[in-house]
């Protein structure tokens, strides 16, 4: 079941990703991070509700809950802040692939926090599907000045990030009573409705306009929001039933996307270093299927 529901969340996440990036070139960074939460929060309710009524309610069984919560939403605010300006110092390909190694990230965060285990197919599918990411992303020829690459910098702190976002997602959708579906969709209700007063207030403080949230790009960040929320159902229900590290390592199938849209939408060359990178993140996702299945 985790399978279909991350490759759902991998396309979805896949086509929103572009959108989110002509948006912050439209609109600022600010306004793009804050539509994946602001234009997402109905559609999530409506999911939610839907779930409470047809399996039951839950509770918070444990104070970890809202820890969790906290951290896992501003760590997404700033995994979402770096990968954009990722976009807009290096390219649309080299952003989401640097943030990637998330996967791995995840998988070594969730160790002492989560107390998942993973066999030795799992982690060879894991450091695979990362070093794939690198190979797609680094400049061979300035490797030794690595380290001043602002754009990789931000690309790293992008997937620590999202590593964090995933490890306190699965945290604090095990620290409720319900059913994990019910669960999952809590934890994720929570934390878009907490970015969306962080960054709302943010932009009215700012803009000194109380409506600032709504007057830039509606129709696009409609579309970033829309598919940002079936996204985020995908990935917040994964994260609850398996161990996030092989969720984040199968979802780098949407490098397809990402090399798709590079090319169409961004009009951005791929070179042959990228595809052999791509080679190894599909090799890398078989190789995490089945361990999952294991």
């Amino acid at each position: 079941m985790w399978i279909v529901i991350t490759l759902f969340a991998a396309a979805c996440q896949s086509v929103r990703t572009a959108y989110q990036n002509t948006l912050s070139r439209e609109a600022g960074f600010l306004h793009a991070t804050m539509a994946r939460s602001l234009y997402g929060l109905p559609l999530v309710s409506v999911y939610l509700g839907l779930c409470v009524w047809l399996i039951g309610s839950t509770s918070v069984e444990t104070p970890l809950f809202w820890p969790a919560v906290v951290v896992c939403a501003v760590s997404q605010i700033l995994a979402t802040w770096c990968m954009l300006r990722v976009f807009h110092s290096g390219s649309f390909a080299l952003g989401t692939l640097l943030a990637k190694t998330e996967a791995v990230l995840a998988a070594l965060i969730g160790l002492p926090l989560l107390h998942y285990g993973l066999t030795l197919l799992g982690w060879l599918g894991i450091v695979l599907g990362v070093a794939g990411a690198l190979v797609m992303s680094v400049k061979w020829h300035s490797l030794l000045s690595a380290h001043k690459d602002k754009s990789l910098l931000l690309g790293l702190a992008s997937g620590l990030c999202f590593a964090i976002t995933s490890v306190t997602a699965s945290m604090a959708s095990h620290a409720m009573s319900g059913s994990l579906l019910v669960n999952a969709g809590v934890t994720l209700w929570c934390v878009l409705a907490l970015q969306s007063l962080i960054l709302c207030g943010i932009q009215m403080v700012q803009q000194r306009d109380w409506l600032a949230p709504f007057r830039r790009s509606l129709k696009l960040s409609t579309q970033v929001g829309i598919l940002s929320s079936l996204g985020s159902i995908g990935w917040f229900t994964g994260f609850a039933l398996v161990n996030p590290a092989l969720v984040k390592t199968l979802g780098q199938i949407e490098i397809v996307g990402t090399l798709y849209f590079s090319r169409r939408r961004f009009g951005e060359a791929i070179s042959r270093q990228q595809w052999w990178g791509g080679a190894m993140i599909v090799i890398s996702v078989l190789l995490v299927t089945l361990a999952g299945r294991v």
